[in-house]
Formats: C-alpha cells, sequence, structure tokens
C-alpha cells in the first residue's frame, strides 16, 4: 500500500466545487428524507409509544436518525456517485495523468464522502435543537462524530465500489449491508429489546457504535463501553482505509 499525500485536497475540492454547482438538486434527498423520517416515527408512532429507556421516543430516535443519515450520505456519495466518475465519466483516469496519484484520488473520495456525512448531520442536529430533543452541549460534537462515522463508511463503500462490476451490484450493498445495519443496530429500538444472539451480532454492524456514541452525546451520559465504541470506530476506519487504497490501486492499474 502506498500512502497518499496532501494533494488528496485537490480531489475534495473538485467534488466540493461540482456539489457547489450541483446543491439544489442532491442536497433536498439527503436533508428533506431525514426530517420526514424523524417527524413520522417520532411524532406519528411516538404517540403509540411510551418512554424508551426514560425518553420520548422522537428524542430516543432523534440521534439515531443523524447516524443512519451521515451513512447513507458517505455511502451513496462513495458508491454510485464514485463509480459514475471512475468508469462512466472516466474523471479517475483524467486525473491519475497529473501528478495526484490513485491514492490522493481516493482519499480525496473518502474525505469527500466524510464532508457528506458532516453537512447531512449538521443539517439533523440544527432541525433535532429546534425541537428541543437536545438536552447536552456535547452534542456540539455530533458534526465530528458524524465526519469519523462518514471516513469509516465512505472507505467500506469504496472498498465495494473497487470490486463490482455494474451500477447494479450496489442493490446487493444497500439490500443486504447498509438496510440491515438501519434496523439492527439500535436507530429505532434499544438493542435490549432483541434476542440476546442478535444483541450481541449487532456489535458487528459498524453502525452501532456509532449509535452508542451520538446517542451518549445527545445526553451527555457517558460510560466505559462507549470507549470501546469508539475503539471500534477507529480501528474499522483504519482497516477500511488503508485496504480500499489497495483494491482501487488494482482496479486502476490493472
Amino acid at each position: 500500500m502506498k500512502p497518499f499525500s496532501w494533494r488528496f485536497i485537490r480531489m475534495w475540492q473538485r467534488n466540493r466545487d461540482v456539489f457547489l454547482r450541483l446543491w439544489h438538486a442532491e442536497a433536498p434527498g439527503f436533508v428533506a428524507e431525514p426530517i420526514l423520517v424523524l417527524l413520522a416515527m417520532g411524532l406519528g408512532l411516538g404517540a403509540y409509544v411510551g418512554l424508551v429507556d426514560g425518553q420520548r421516543y422522537i428524542e430516543f430516535i432523534a440521534p439515531g436518525i443523524i447516524a443512519s443519515y451521515a451513512m447513507f450520505s458517505a455511502s451513496f456519495e462513495c458508491t454510485y456517485g464514485s463509480f459514475w466518475r471512475m468508469e462512466h465519466q472516466r474523471t479517475y483516469d483524467a486525473i491519475i495523468a497529473t501528478p495526484l496519484s490513485v491514492e490522493d484520488v481516493i482519499a480525496g473520495e473518502i474525505f469527500w464522502g466524510a464532508t457528506r456525512s458532516l453537512m447531512t448531520g449538521s443539517v439533523i442536529l440544527a432541525v433535532a435543537a429546534a425541537f428541543q430533543l437536545v438536552h447536552s452541549p456535547w452534542a456540539l460534537l455530533m458534526p465530528i462524530l458524524s465526519f469519523l462515522s462518514g471516513i469509516m463508511f465512505s472507505s467500506i463503500a469504496i472498498l465495494f465500489t473497487s470490486l463490482v462490476p455494474s451500477f447494479y451490484s450496489f442493490n446487493y450493498y444497500f439490500t443486504l449491508f447498509i438496510t440491515p445495519m438501519f434496523f439492527f443496530s439500535g436507530v429505532f429500538f434499544p438493542l435490549s429489546s432483541f434476542p440476546e444472539i442478535l444483541q450481541t451480532l449487532s456489535w458487528i454492524l459498524p453502525l452501532t457504535p456509532v449509535v452508542h456514541l451520538a446517542r451518549a452525546l445527545f445526553w451527555g451520559e457517558f460510560h466505559l463501553n462507549l470507549l470501546v465504541a469508539l475503539v471500534i470506530i477507529i480501528v474499522l476506519t483504519i482497516l477500511f482505509f488503508s485496504i480500499s487504497l489497495v483494491t482501487m490501486r488494482r482496479r486502476l492499474t490493472v
């Protein structure tokens, strides 16, 4: 594996500039949908659900919605978006003909995916604060958590992108990997409500530690297993980031 250089910021800037030209077409989907889910589930279903872990249902799901849609933002950007730039626009081929290496390009893609997570998480956090769902100043760290989890999910998405033959393959990624995390990582229900085997298996899912940290930041309640959650995120980020650089170099140069 070759290291990436500071030039990765040029790839990030390229994606930023494209986004700033097209934001009015891209942003509503990643902003409106999580807000609608938060309100529909929190106020609609919440009217039939009592307190969950001592919280109103909408208060319980708010941090999970931020964590999960930060995941969705990074995943969509670094699957469909990256594949389109790689195979159809041939953007990668053009850029690696410059002083940027393959590693610089992929690192720029990953950090741009993380930036999209940060933007999505920040907007939903602002909405949650407007509805008085935030109960701790520690929630101000949510954008940082969104960015960190965005690096992790962008790395996982880029790894998958480096292996697939076509757009249609992403159906497997979202149906068999992303969607199960959305439902089994503690976003909508406490993990304690699942059978013991599912509680254990849920910690295999990368979204689970992110949801736990997000909920702790919302309420300012910290305990030792949150350190374990943070370590899991960091280890998975380093692992998948490193592997994605290797597999994408192989995809683009062999």
